[in-house]
């Protein structure tokens, strides 16, 4: 009797490549998105996403809405290799120890080790981002006027220090806990859930995604509100102010608003990251 075939596993060196490549091919498409929600969050007033996005076109033009892109990539190279490359290392390893895929449990700590450590490292890129993004909303005599990451890094370094481009580490690492355990969680656990209702493939990515998406929105906006608003504060203003300001001015619902960009912008981009990823490791297969 023929013995069954050997499970097949991605080299740990292309888990990280691939991880991110799918995250940087995601950010092309929703960048703008991901300026709008930024936008929102450190604004004090209740425009909707469409009148947000309407000014940042009529005041800067339409290609404004992908500024901080190159920082917006530089993180994807960064946090999504990382964060992807750890999870799906660690989850094979899991597999092959115990000889069965981990429990949703198990998938959530996996994602939070494997979120945490990406976070830290993309932090840096983190921040230009959120600069990037936020500087059109100032007055010309405040703006920044990044030229592009690598600029915005050594601008960063060179006016404020070198561990100012770890500003809001803390709540980035804690962001980074909260969706990976969400979003890597919930997306193993829903395709398992979907395998025989819906078809392998695109259509069975996109489900799962979509689900896993749905959930990081709602259990990671608070902490990414408050990463947001620490990153872009201004210079000598402690944390602990930029939260208490923040509550006490726009009240606890303010730590979800802009919701609806949020969600569009992620579950796009787990959408797309996912099977941007699932198709990298389908190719890989083929051609081994």
């Amino acid at each position: 009797m023929s013995e069954p075939p050997k499970e097949r596993y991605v080299p740990n060196a292309l888990k990280f490549a691939f991880g991110g490549l799918a995250g940087m091919a995601a950010t092309c498409v929703v960048q703008p998105l991901d300026l709008i929600k930024t936008r929102m969050q450190l604004g004090g007033g209740n425009a909707s996403s469409f009148a947000v996005a309407g000014e940042i076109i009529a005041k800067e033009g339409f290609f404004s809405l992908y500024t901080g892109l190159s920082a917006g990539l530089l993180r994807q190279a960064t946090y999504t290799t990382t964060r992807l490359g750890v999870y799906n290392w660690l989850f094979d390893s899991y597999k092959q120890t115990y000889g069965d895929n981990p429990g949703f449990g198990m998938k959530a700590i996996l994602g939070v080790a494997a979120g945490s450590v990406g976070a830290f490292v993309g932090t840096p890129a983190e921040v230009a981002l959120i600069r990037m993004t936020a500087d059109g909303r100032l007055p010309k005599e405040q703006r920044r006027n990044y030229k592009n990451v690598v600029d915005a890094i050594l601008r960063i370094i060179k006016e404020e220090g070198v561990l100012k481009l770890w500003r809001g580490a803390t709540p980035t690492v804690a962001r980074a806990m909260v969706v990976n355990a969400a979003q890597l969680g919930t997306y193993s656990q829903a395709r398992e859930w979907f395998v025989g209702v819906v078809p392998d493939g695109i259509q069975l990515h996109f489900c799962a995604s979509m689900v896993s998406g749905l959930v990081t929105t709602i259990a990671s906006m608070p902490v990414d509100i408050i990463k947001t608003r620490i990153q872009n504060a201004a210079k000598g203003q402690s944390q602990l102010s930029v939260v208490t300001s923040l509550l006490r001015n726009e009240g606890v619902f303010s730590l979800w608003k802009g919701f609806l960009p949020y969600y569009t912008r992620l579950g796009p981009h787990t959408v797309l990251t996912f099977i941007f990823l699932e198709q990298l490791n389908t190719i890989y297969f083929k051609l081994t």
